[in-house]
């Protein structure tokens, strides 16, 4: 269900099915045609807090768009943080393929572009989203990327050198997901590369930007969305 005046689903095409997504605009007047974001849903699908994250950004004028991308196996899932929806999101994340889901995007970015008149379009992604948003970027589908807690980035570190797009990466400091560590083989992986970003939250933990969730962090996550409104609005002008 949408959940402001200006949103509701669509359907996106792609060559093999279609799939919906969450389309969020400004309010009337206030650049309804661009910049866009494609927003990337963790592993719980385009559930009530990503919509609700899709409105922040179409209230600070984006265009969003939210892809369904579990639709293959369970369209329009929405699932909560523990218990057997947890079981359930994890299962669905290993049954999903990455390259099919990087596919989606692409498709997703098309449907954006036109919606925006060409404007430009970041990938804004959570957790298993962050992941494919960091791919979208290095593969050149996207202007700019902006990962939060992306799971799996460390593990596909050699896409990074065709990374030329701006990205901003947002990493909580006690996640047991995403270590140190890993930020840290992050980090020296995009090191050098123009406009590119790494942010650690010392008080953060996995899913801190999730108000949803209990280890949501408010000091956190509205210090990594100013930093991500500043970024975007440098890179999609």
């Amino acid at each position: 269900m949408a959940s402001t005046p200006n949103s509701r689903w669509i359907q996106v095409e792609t060559n093999d099915g279609s799939f919906d997504a969450y389309l969020s605009l400004p309010p009337a007047g206030k650049q309804a045609n661009g910049p866009g974001i494609v927003l990337v849903q963790e592993i719980f699908g385009v559930n009530e807090h990503i919509r609700s994250v899709a409105d922040q950004y179409a209230a600070d004028g984006y265009v969003v768009l939210a892809p369904d991308i579990f639709w293959r196996n369970a369209p329009r899932v929405e699932l909560g943080y523990a218990g057997a929806d947890m079981e359930q999101a994890l299962t669905l994340r290993k049954a999903t393929d990455v390259e099919a889901a990087i596919s989606d995007i692409a498709a997703t970015v098309k449907v954006l572009r036109a919606e925006t008149n060409g404007g430009k379009v970041a990938a804004v992604g959570y957790c298993f989203g962050g992941l494919l948003s960091y791919l979208s970027a290095a593969r050149g589908l996207v202007d700019a990327a902006v990962p939060y807690y992306g799971g799996g980035i460390h593990a596909n570190l050699q896409e990074a050198p065709a990374l030329s797009v701006p990205a901003q990466f947002h990493f909580g400091a006690l996640d047991a997901h995403i270590t140190l560590d890993h930020v840290a083989q992050i980090r020296a992986a995009v090191a050098g590369k123009p406009n590119t970003e790494v942010f650690v939250y010392e008080k953060a933990d996995h899913g801190f930007n999730c108000w949803a969730r209990a280890s949501y962090h408010q000091p956190s996550a509205a210090l990594a969305h100013g930093r991500a409104l500043t970024f975007l609005s440098q890179h999609l002008s």
